[in-house]
């Protein structure tokens, strides 16, 4: 087994999968043959076969009957759907957790922003998505409410590498995120906990109509 540890093959399989669709290494609409990839991996096809199935879950791949596992594609309708599950779940989130942040919560969140902002200005794509949501994770990180939490942070992975493009469209887009998130740590290290929960809504909603218009953008003759 020359690529996994024995114990965490899939899991292990499924994360180099997952890097190499999110930084475009596999562009969407690919097909991902078990075969070649339990080759690429050095394992069997069994976990390759568990890790796609995974994969599936998160939206990142289509399992096509007759025709097997491609990597799934941009849809307007299911980015809309995600984004607002995110822009009426994280709010519900940020108002619980918000308060009960520690200053330990809060030097986490200062370095998150440093990295983000030097990540930001240095085109490291691969980077966005990773800070991105441990910001999120933090933010929310005190809420107390760990069914609701688990359902955002699915909805964050499946939501990576949308977000990642959603930054790399223009320069205004990349500045928007990164004065939204500053204002966000603001709000919630003064108490204004629920100006910081209608600032998210806007964030989400914000990155939701960027990537829409870009979709449609990209379909017009």
């Amino acid at each position: 087994m020359k690529g996994f540890a024995v114990t965490t093959v899939a899991e292990q399989a499924a994360d180099a999968l997952r890097r190499k669709i999110m930084s475009g290494e596999l562009p969407e609409g690919g097909s991902l043959r078990q075969d070649a990839l339990a080759a690429e991996f050095g394992i069997s096809r069994i976990p390759v076969r568990e890790a796609l199935v995974q994969l599936e879950g998160e939206g990142l791949v289509k399992i096509v009957p007759h025709k097997g596992a491609v990597v799934s594609g941009l849809s307007i309708d299911e980015i809309s759907e995600l984004f607002m599950l995110r822009s009426l779940l994280e709010p519900l989130l940020l108002k619980k957790s918000a308060p009960q942040l520690t200053a330990a919560d809060y030097a986490e969140l200062d370095a998150i922003l440093a990295d983000y902002k030097v990540e930001l200005h240095a085109q490291h794509t691969t980077r966005w998505g990773e800070l991105n949501t441990r910001l999120h994770d933090v933010l929310l990180s005190r809420a107390e409410q760990p069914r609701t939490a688990a359902i955002v942070a699915t909805l964050l992975q499946q939501t990576d590498r949308y977000t990642r493009l959603q930054l790399s469209l223009s320069a205004d887009s990349i500045k928007q995120a990164q004065q939204e998130h500053e204002e966000l740590v603001h709000l919630c290290r003064t108490g204004d906990v629920r100006a910081a929960a209608a600032l998210l809504k806007r964030h989400i909603e914000h990155a939701c109509k960027d990537l829409e218009r870009f979709i449609l953008s990209q379909r017009r003759p």
